[in-house]
């Protein structure tokens, strides 16, 4: 049985061009299922389509709805919910097996009645002779007379035995498959439940799917899954072949299969753990494995004009945490002061003045590559005393350096105006007047205010602090010299 898959794919384009996710409710979102939907998304969009979600929940042992709401959950943050209701897979068995019996009564799938112990035989067998253990069953042409009454089956596709299929793949490009090598897989099991493999097959067609854009592990499903799409065209027509694109799997950075010690984790802990926003996710995932010349910084609107599956390379992408936190801190300098303000609130213990933290921002995102960084910039704003002062910070408080302290907390109490401006001009003169320069003066007086060696420039910390609350940690760290 020889295909162009690109002639039937016409057929498809005709029919406006329709996506799918279809992820398992196995686990929850992980990076690479994240950019297929992605991938599914922009392509719909960039041709006036839709994208469509579908959950396969038919593993019942292992689908849970924890992962499920994980699944929309994720989507929903990066912006990549469906068009329509999602669709749950389980919900479709009699559908699913009611192509099964079609297919069995025209003819193009059969019972098998080879037990399971027959079939470990023949497997033991091919792997002792040292060859491909394919299904060579016996029933594939059996008459209906010479079924055994009461005994369990299950049917099995009559797969195609003579020439080739061949799939004109939006990715990996032409690939063949010699007819021989593929198998009469199982549609429905023993006990009348039907397989992945059917089960996808028309839940595609029912929802109108017209372009499957998936990992290239499913690669060798695609031939399997045109045989069933061929013979219900046959049996009733309207079942066309969809365009394919397999996509490359991603690796980490040392080329390696992308794993949790890459930095390969569920969605949420991108938002919740490490921080990130999700424009940059969002980014970050659209360029792994496709690009648009030396474009690195691509906005939402800008990458569904551009997008294109046939410039996904062939070749597997590479994770790299580092460029996707370093793309992020791009989008914090870009975001709003108040949207981070709300997201940095909910990693702060007590920080509850909102106004405070968004006043703020704009000092804090300057240098923070994630919402963490910005929290921990800002906790020193919502930090009770006594002050909690790290090992660096502390380093700073000498004797000579609480003397200066005593000092600034006397001059500064004069000050009329607690404009940085003012402030800055008050202690660029005390440190002339000392013979100082002024970072002798900043240091102590940072680690004095924020309990740390870095924060934003000294005199926004006062300004942001406030008179009364900067001079009662400046005088509680000039009282600590009287004590040591």
């Amino acid at each position: 049985m020889a295909s162009a898959s690109a002639g039937n794919g016409a057929v498809a384009e005709g029919r406006g061009v329709v996506t799918r996710f279809a992820p398992s409710p196995t686990g929850f979102l992980h990076i690479g299922g994240a950019r297929t939907a992605l991938f599914n998304w922009l392509y719909a969009r960039h041709h006036g389509g839709k994208y469509l979600l579908r959950i396969e929940d038919t593993d019942r042992a292992r689908s849970t709805e924890a992962a499920i709401g994980a699944i929309f959950d994720g989507l929903e943050w990066l912006g990549l919910a469906g068009d329509e209701p999602a669709v749950f897979q389980f919900s479709r068995s009699d559908r699913h097996a009611q192509v099964a019996h079609q297919l069995l009564q025209a003819g193009h799938a059969y019972r098998c009645y080879l037990t399971p112990e027959e079939l470990t035989a023949r497997r033991e067998k091919a792997q002792a002779e040292r060859r491909p253990f394919r299904i060579e069953s016996e029933w594939r042409d059996a008459d209906s007379s010479t079924w055994p009454e009461g005994q369990p089956y299950v049917v099995r596709i009559k797969a195609p035995r003579e020439g080739e299929t061949v799939i004109e793949d939006q990715v990996q490009g032409q690939v063949t498959v010699a007819n021989a090598e593929l198998d009469d897989f199982v549609l429905l099991r023993s006990d009348g439940t039907p397989t992945y493999m059917l089960a996808v097959v028309v839940d595609d067609h029912d929802m109108g799917v017209t372009h499957v854009i998936r990992g290239d592990d499913h690669l060798n499903n695609a031939f399997r899954q045109l045989v069933i799409i061929r013979a219900m065209h046959a049996i009733e027509g309207g079942w066309a072949d969809p365009v394919y694109a397999h996509v490359p799997l991603i690796h980490g950075a040392d080329g390696a299969k992308l794993s949790k010690r890459h930095g390969a984790l569920g969605v949420d802990s991108y938002r919740d753990e490490l921080g990130i926003l999700p424009e940059a996710l969002f980014n970050y995932l659209l360029r792994l494995g496709w690009g648009h010349g030396d474009d690195e910084i691509i906005a939402r609107d800008q990458a569904v004009e551009w997008f294109d599956i046939g410039h996904v390379g062939k070749s597997p992408s590479r994770f790299d945490l580092a460029k996707l936190q370093n793309l992020n801190g791009h989008y914090l300098r870009e975001a709003e002061d108040a949207r981070l303000a709300a997201l940095v609130a909910t990693r702060i213990e007590g920080a509850g003045d909102s106004t405070l933290l968004e006043q703020a921002m704009p000092f804090l995102k300057v240098r923070a590559k994630d919402l963490n960084e910005l929290a921990g910039g800002a906790a020193f704003l919502f930090a009770q005393r006594p002050l909690a002062v790290d090992a660096k910070a502390e380093a700073l408080l000498t004797d000579d350096a609480r003397g200066l302290l005593a000092q600034v907390q006397r001059r500064l109490g004069g000050s009329a105006d607690w404009s940085a401006e003012a402030l800055e001009a008050e202690l660029k003169a005390m440190a002339g007047e000392l013979g100082l320069g002024l970072g002798k003066l900043a240091q102590p007086l940072r680690a004095a205010l924020t309990g740390q060696t870095t924060s934003p420039g000294i005199f926004d910390v006062l300004v942001l602090l406030g008179r009364d609350e900067s001079l009662a940690r400046i005088a509680e760290q000039a009282a600590a010299a009287e004590q040591i």
